[in-house]
């Protein structure tokens, strides 16, 4: 992606670069990942204010105010792939689709990805293979990327297992952990590529322990808890009846995937399991995760990284 080459702490620096590259352009933390303190700015007027702002919650949030500048996409979808990676051989899990977020924190996660063809994929999977042998990695990986009109750009390597790797795990039958901790142990991966053959569709929801609305945290007892099951349906959390959310951590509670033959049906579980589900004594966002599903933009596959926030723009 177009952008500075390393982090930036002077606003004259900053600025040069983002008129060079052209507005928007994404202000981001230099020292840390999840979407916090990452800035758009639209024009050269809204710049000065909004890399202060960058710097400072750059700052509070990872001891380090550097920030990167990089050209900012419209409507791209963010598509990731799982690495396993050894001495011997690297081998790829697949890739998911994380285009569901809010202020860049995904929210649902699904694969395989509803927008990629054979061809995409093939080129994808061989690319980033390469990179990851190339820089000699061992261990659970994944590799991010930026989609739009038909291009990748590469984001990010998280050098760690991820919230969403479930979904990967569940179409693909390979436990992730497991192999983490096999290549930790021997420096070798035990798999090859062969031997990995996705079945189905997975999507998973984050539940969070926030206002659905408002988005506000919300920590506190829970009076009553059911966890969805059944055929096809996962799921990862510490919760039950009387647990406490603590105020200190993440808002994230609970993982809910569904698997399927296809994508419809493996959508129509995960909407019965989230209809069967319920947390009372917090908020949650369930509520919005039962509308996400339902989406027509969401059934259809077309949503970008930016959809809920050009909802709630049109919402006034």
């Amino acid at each position: 992606i177009e952008g500075s080459e390393g982090g930036i702490l002077d606003k004259g620096e900053a600025k040069k670069i983002s008129e060079k590259i052209g507005y928007p352009v994404l202000i981001k933390a230099a020292g840390g990942g999840g979407g916090k303190g990452m800035k758009i700015v639209n024009n050269s007027e809204e710049f000065e204010n909004l890399f202060l702002t960058a710097k400072s919650e750059a700052k509070k949030y990872f001891g380090n105010d550097e920030v990167y500048i990089e050209k900012f996409f419209q409507n791209p979808r963010h598509i990731e792939v799982q690495v396993l990676s050894g001495k011997n051989r690297t081998v790829h899990l697949y890739e998911r689709d994380c285009s569901v977020q809010r202020r860049h924190q995904k929210l649902i996660e699904e694969t395989p990805s509803p927008v990629l063809n054979y061809e995409i994929r093939k080129d994808l999977f061989m690319r980033t293979v390469n990179m990851v042998e190339k820089i000699g990695y061992e261990g659970a990986g994944t590799v991010e990327f930026i989609y739009e009109d038909g291009k990748f750009y590469f984001l990010e390597m998280n050098t760690r297992v991820q919230v969403e790797h479930p979904v990967t795990e569940v179409v693909t039958g390979i436990d992730i952990i497991k192999e983490q901790i096999h290549i930790a142990f021997t420096g070798e991966t035990a798999l090859k590529q062969n031997d990995i053959k996705p079945r189905g569709h997975a999507i998973e929801c984050r539940i969070n322990a926030e206002n659905s609305e408002t988005f506000i945290p919300s920590p506190g007892k829970i009076i009553e808890y059911h966890a969805p099951g059944g055929i096809g349906v996962r799921m990862d959390s510490h919760l039950y009846k009387d647990y406490v959310v603590p105020p200190y951590y993440d808002s994230l509670i609970a993982k809910v995937i569904c698997r399927a033959n296809d994508r419809e049906d493996a959508r129509a579980r995960l909407e019965r399991a989230l209809d069967e589900m319920y947390i009372l004594g917090i908020d949650t966002n369930l509520d919005m995760h039962r509308q996400l599903v339902n989406d027509p933009n969401f059934i259809n596959g077309g949503v970008s990284i930016n959809y809920l926030e050009n909802i709630n723009k049109d919402k006034g």
